[in-house]
């Protein structure tokens, strides 16, 4: 029944034997590889690209990037092409549209390619990697000043369904930079977005002018979910050429990585496996790790890859095994809350459950500010104190707080309405941590405990604080 036509580098088969959602299962093929890009041709002509995914004796699965309704089981021709997946890098790349495949999807002209590379990628060699160290700018007071990113991490933004990620992820892309003038480039990549989010990303991209120094790889929700799982790979391979060839300093947002999963298990399913949490698949995790810890800085180069990635937690639920899984790998992360959101607050920034472990390699003397440290202590804990008096007041009533305790009650909406809302602003981080005394300079000088002696003679200043806007209830 086989009917194979042998070259150097291709072989094609007419020995389909089933179809299971985007899965093509070949039979009786011989010297195929894993990872190996085919040329699948229907009946009518159309062809589409796809993907080996596994192989099991003579019997190879290939995943298709597009849809297999109407695949004539008998009369589709499957050409195995002997390489991997692989996208063409250029410089010219910035300021386009592309798809999960690589290619230019903004009606523009034709790239041609400095070098073609492998987008399976994989993480940095340990003994290779450089710690990450030097602050990037986003323009958010709540990550600059208290959880800053820093070049060669991965920090994951954890958002719900119906907060604004989408709006802060398109207001760190237009505000992000390099303090130094270092050559700077953004690697955006959407995955399972609908057009309306779409056209919202390229319309502010253009209206800010950042498109320019970004490359946007984009995946719509009703474009193939094996698409999505090449996506962030293509993403990086693009980043790494530029940091790592061109010595540019890289940021990658990766925004939404539960679409990501989401296609990782219904691809799962497809194949039969053995579902794991919730029905996603048990490697998902070392799946993960294969993309963030593509992340970070190489000995003897001057470029970074930075990441940013994006996750909506279904149900808030952070112990979901997305945002789950994610925190153990990354360095870190940022939890937008539902509740300053009905406040009206953007970015709205829960800063209490936030974290940057890598925050210190990136700031203090010589990089941000020598007081940058201990202003972020000191406003977290008079917040966090706030906050458990907002708690307390619902139960006895703010009759029986002390003054020093009502203080610490304005300081946490004072906190609230200045430091975290700032809408469109962008913020450089002299303005943040200035903000940040102003709020500091609201309570006792006494109470202030996790500020170095000399800071607090320079920058305290209790006038200053009467800048700040307080509105009552």
């Amino acid at each position: 029944m086989a009917e194979n036509k042998v070259s150097l580098t291709t072989t094609e088969y007419r020995t389909v034997e089933e179809v299971a959602g985007p899965l093509v299962f070949v039979s009786k093929v011989k010297g195929a590889a894993y990872n190996e890009m085919v040329e699948v041709t229907y009946a009518d002509g159309t062809v589409r690209y796809g993907q080996v995914i596994e192989l099991s004796g003579d019997l190879a699965v290939v995943q298709i990037f597009g849809p297999t309704a109407g695949l004539d089981v008998e009369k589709t021709k499957v050409r195995f092409r002997g390489e991997v997946a692989k996208i063409g890098c250029s410089l010219n790349l910035l300021g386009r549209v592309l798809n999960g495949l690589g290619q230019p999807i903004d009606g523009g002209p034709e790239v041609f390619p400095e070098e073609e590379r492998e987008v399976v990628g994989s993480p940095i060699n340990p003994w290779s990697r450089e710690g990450p160290r030097d602050f990037i700018q986003t323009g958010i007071s709540a990550i600059d000043g208290l959880n800053t990113l820093v070049r060669g991490q991965k920090l994951p933004i954890f958002s719900g369904a119906g907060l604004p990620a989408n709006e802060l992820a398109a207001q760190i892309v237009k505000n992000a930079k390099i303090l130094g003038g270092e050559e700077f480039a953004i690697v955006f990549a959407a995955m399972g977005i609908t057009r309306r989010e779409a056209a919202f990303f390229q319309e502010s991209f253009a209206k800010s002018g950042a498109l320019e120094r970004v490359v946007f790889f984009l995946n719509l929700a009703d474009d193939p979910a094996v698409e999505r799982l090449l996506i962030p790979r293509c993403a990086l391979t693009v980043a790494e050429f530029f940091a790592f060839k061109h010595d540019m300093q890289v940021l990658v947002i990766l925004t939404d990585m539960t679409n990501y999963c989401e296609a990782l298990r219904e691809i799962s399913t497809a194949r039969e496996e053995v579902p794991g949490r919730r029905g996603y698949p048990g490697y998902m995790y070392t799946d993960l790790a294969t993309i963030y810890e593509r992340a970070g800085r190489i000995k003897g180069k001057k470029g970074s890859v930075t990441q940013m990635p994006i996750l909506t937690m279904p149900d808030d639920d952070i112990t979901h095994p997305v945002p789950d899984l994610t925190g153990y790998i990354t360095e870190g992360q940022i939890v937008l809350s539902r509740q300053l959101h009905r406040k009206g607050i953007f970015p709205p920034i829960d800063v209490l459950p936030c974290l940057s472990r890598l925050m210190n390699l990136g700031i203090g003397e010589g990089r941000t500010r020598g007081d940058h440290r201990g202003v972020a202590d000191q406003l977290y804990a008079f917040y966090a104190e706030g906050v458990d008096l907002r708690r307390l007041v619902a139960i006895v009533g703010e009759e029986a707080l002390t003054e020093r305790d009502r203080l610490a009650l304005k300081f946490a909406d004072a906190f609230e309405q200045n430091f975290l809302d700032q809408k469109d602003e962008n913020r450089d981080l002299e303005y943040t941590l200035d903000l940040g005394w102003k709020l500091i300079s609201m309570m006792p000088r006494e109470s202030i405990k996790r500020i170095k002696q000399e800071y607090i003679d320079k920058y305290y200043n209790p006038e200053k604080a009467q800048e700040l806007v307080i509105s009552e209830g």
